[in-house]
């Protein structure tokens, strides 16, 4: 593919990518601070406030306070403000996860910003209560069309219209409004919000600022966002916009008197709209999101531009690829660890030049790890092309890979229980987000130790998604009719017919939770023969000898606990995908022993099958190749192109 064409597909990628990678973060610009000074302590004190408050102190769904730096003229001041039906509960939540985030993202900075899914804080050493802010703003909308544009547009302008109004004469604890309107076919749900501590007047201002651009960017399509820190504009065509579980709100004081709302084109000509980097043809549903970002303080990944590295930066942090920075070497080339200007480290991956198959990873793991973010997954943090050169950028892991620590015999020694539980915990939650809880629904096909990689905390973190794969909502399965793996992870029915699902990396993590607890790989010498470690599990498991499958090196820990973990791993290795749990139930048996389990059936044995399949290093990332994928899903088909974009479809 031509580089500035395939520059367009990672732009047009990466757009609709920003609304998933929350927090949207923006560092001040007005100065640091000093580490262990008073300063940080009272910034601390004053956002952890945040958790030690009473819930329902965030009734009216925000939060404000100040205090004085000691021994010093200078006063911080915090604000946060939380979607107007969250709960008071969800709202505390909200906000403390995003305090503390605001610490780690924006060390020593004077001022920052972060805008959440749910909830919005910011903090400065200068007063801002009292005055209208909407920079930096941040502006997506859904990737949609929807049916009846000219109707969908009268409808969404009718209930913005109807709603800011009525939100910005709130009174001084809450300034919101939500409704829906009808739009021939579809219903639009929407919200609107101020801070409370603005007027009616400066409410009115920053929310008809907020309706102007929201019919720029997003009138034809099925939901868009606008936030600034003073207010913001929320709406879907989905009946579940208003969460389930939220409640209403305790009726507001009585409103201040009326000011005369401004006229929306009076708004707007105070305060245009800002621009918008639009990507691709306005015209096309593939052009699926617009940011807007009209602040100074441009975060390092915040727009889909900035995603792209400069190719003589990173080849200035890695000393020009230097072999002595190689981490590893696969069939797509080369991983080397670099670090930035600033001091940050990073893992890049260096496709090699005449890899046809790289490109197609390469396109393939940035469309899918740009739309992540858990704990558990490595965080993509940009990508380069320029000429031939083809980078991913990620976050270096500093602990390795899980198969350089378990298979090591002086490696493994500090991993006792304890450390390899957590391990398997953090692969089964980062699975579970893949399958069920982001907004996409993703197999990843190449679940194994190498895959792994361990943080300073021995945290898990899943890597390598370039064999991963887009599943509808109402998908069960898909096929293959080339298979490509790692040896002794894949599911039979994978290897036999090309069938993948979710079931099939539930048993790849069968595989490696055996491995884990065993400190054997899948196939390994066992008195000079090669043994398959499930079928040596399963021999020890109906054997009752159930020490000999436990890695020597394990001198400590819940022998019980052990013991289910093992039971768990059979279950999940059984040789019908139907009877394997998925990982939603595995981590439910993990987390209560209460749970009975059932007794697992003879696993697959399908190591020894005469079908021709690629075999990959354990220790290296795997070759790729293009694949004509079918749906087997009875009312969609999946995508036949493999260089296509998907559309993704939302949760």
């Amino acid at each position: 593919m031509d580089p500035p064409n395939l520059l367009l597909l990672l732009l047009l990628m990466f757009a609709p990518t920003i609304n998933a990678q929350f927090p949207v973060t923006h560092c001040g610009s007005t100065g640091n601070f000093t580490a262990n000074s008073t300063y940080q302590s009272t910034l601390t004190t004053l956002l952890s406030s945040i958790s030690t408050a009473n819930s329902s102190s965030f009734s009216y769904g925000s939060f404000n306070a100040s205090t004085v730096v000691s021994g010093t003229s200078q006063t911080l001041y915090a604000l946060g403000l939380c979607r107007g039906d969250l709960t008071a509960l969800s709202c505390r939540a909200c906000l403390d996860v995003l305090a503390s985030d605001i610490r780690r993202l924006c060390p020593l900075l004077k001022e920052a910003l972060l805008y959440g899914d749910n909830c919005v804080i910011r903090y400065s050493d200068a007063s801002f209560f009292g005055a209208v802010a909407t920079e930096p703003s941040y502006v997506v909308r859904i990737p949609y069309n929807v049916s009846s544009p000219d109707t969908y547009d009268a409808a969404l302008k009718k209930l913005l219209n109807d709603l800011w109004p009525k939100a910005a004469s709130g009174g001084s604890l809450r300034k919101y409004a939500s409704g829906n309107e009808s739009a021939g076919p579809d219903m639009i749900y929407a919200l609107v919000q101020c801070t409370p501590d603005l007027t009616e007047k400066q409410c009115s201002d920053c929310l008809v600022i907020g309706v102007q651009t929201i019919r720029d960017c997003c009138a034809r399509y099925t939901g868009g966002r606008f936030m600034v820190p003073s207010c913001l504009i929320l709406y879907e065509t989905n009946n579940q916009f208003f969460d389930k579980v939220s409640q209403p709100l305790p009726p507001p004081p009585p409103p201040s008197p009326p000011l005369p709302p401004p006229s929306p084109s009076k708004g707007a000509d105070v305060l245009p709209p800002p621009p918008a980097l639009a990507v691709g043809n306005s015209n096309s549903t593939r052009t699926v999101i617009i940011v807007v970002v009209t602040s100074e303080v441009v975060h390092e990944i915040s727009t889909a531009q900035s995603l792209q590295f400069d190719f003589g930066t990173i080849r200035a942090a890695t000393d020009n690829f230097s072999d002595s920075k190689k981490l590893g070497q696969g069939g797509f080339g080369a991983v080397y660890r670099g670090q930035l200007s600033n001091g940050r480290e990073i893992a890049v991956k260096r496709l090699s030049q005449n890899s046809s198959q790289g490109e197609v990873e390469f396109k393939n793991e940035v469309m899918l790890l740009a739309r992540l973010q858990h704990r558990n997954l490595v965080r993509l943090l940009g990508f380069c092309l320029e000429g031939v050169e083809q980078l991913l950028i990620y976050e270096f892991v500093p602990n390795s890979s899980l198969d350089q620590v378990i298979f090591d015999p002086l490696k493994r020694v500090d991993l006792n229980w304890d450390r390899r539980y957590k391990i398997i915990m953090g692969v089964v939650r980062g699975m579970l987000y893949l399958h069920e809880d982001s907004r996409l629904r993703i197999i990843h096909r190449d679940l194994k130790a190498s895959n792994i990689l361990l943080d300073f905390d021995m945290n898990p973190k899943i890597s390598d998604f370039g064999m991963a794969r887009l599943f509808e909502l109402d998908q069960t399965q898909a096929e293959t009719n080339r298979i490509v793996g790692t040896h002794g992870y894949m599911a039979p029915e994978y290897v036999m017919n090309g069938n993948f699902s979710i079931k099939s990396d539930v048993f790849s993590f069968g595989v490696l939770i055996l491995e884990i607890i065993s400190g054997q790989r899948n196939s390994h010498h066992m008195d000079n023969n090669i043994e398959i470690l499930i079928s040596y599990v399963w021999k020890n498991w109906r054997e009752g000898s159930i020490s000999n499958i436990i890695d020597p090196f394990i001198t400590s820990g819940s022998s019980t606990e052990i013991e289910r973990c093992i039971h768990i791993g059979l279950l999940c290795v059984q040789e019908n995908a139907a009877s394997r749990p998925t990982m939603a139930s595995v981590l439910l048996m993990l987390n209560s022993h209460l749970v009975d389990l059932q007794v697992p059936l003879r696993p697959a044995f399908y190591m020894h099958s005469t079908i021709e399949f690629d075999v990959s290093s354990t220790q290296d990332y795997n070759s790729r190749v293009s694949e004509v994928e079918g749906s087997r899903n009875k009312t969609n088909q999946f995508s036949r192109n493999e260089a296509s974009m998907t559309e993704l479809y939302p949760r």
